[in-house]
Parts: structure tokens; sequence; C-alpha cells
């Protein structure tokens, strides 16, 4: 991927929306809610301070992450949708 975030950004792939409700319900298009988690394929290397100093990213490639709702910015990259958003839009690294 050419896309390299700048400072304390970070590139997200969105997971998928689900298709089908535990009970078996198939969720129309038209239904389906955002997703709010996704795995980072990109960060940028980090917030300048205000003496000057990167102040290095929590997030890494490959984390799965919570993030609101509606953060970001949709990009769409070689054909591939994205989010483009800020580390402190992230709420919270998931555990593997």
């Amino acid at each position: 991927m050419m896309l390299k975030p700048l400072a304390d950004r970070v590139v997200v792939k969105p997971s998928q929306a689900e298709e089908m409700t535990k009970g078996g319900i198939i969720v129309p298009d038209t239904a389906k809610e955002k997703p709010v988690w996704g795995e980072v394929i990109a960060v940028g290397p980090g917030k300048i301070s205000d003496e000057g100093k990167i102040i290095a990213m929590e997030v890494k490639v490959g984390n799965k992450v919570l993030y609101g709702k509606y953060s970001g910015t949709e990009v769409t990259v070689e054909g591939e949708e994205l989010l483009l958003m800020r580390e402190s839009d992230i709420f919270a690294i998931m555990p593997k």
C-alpha cells in the first residue's frame, strides 16, 4: 500500500458489517450498522510535542482497535475502503 499517514494519524481497515444475526436473520444492506472496530494497516510517526519531540504511537500495524462510530475520514485506495483517523479517535486496542 502506498498510503503513509502523517503525524498521529492511523489508517484502519474496518471490519465487515454482519450479514446475519445470531438468531439467523439475514440483515439487508440498508439496515447494517457501520462497524466500530477494524485492523490498523498503517501508522504515522507520532505527534510532535510543544518541545519538538515526537511522541511515539501506542497502536501498531496489525492491532485490532475499537473506534467511534463516526470517527475518521473514509477513503478508497486501490479499490479498498479505509478509514483515516487520529490516534485519539481510537478508544481501545482489542486483545488477540
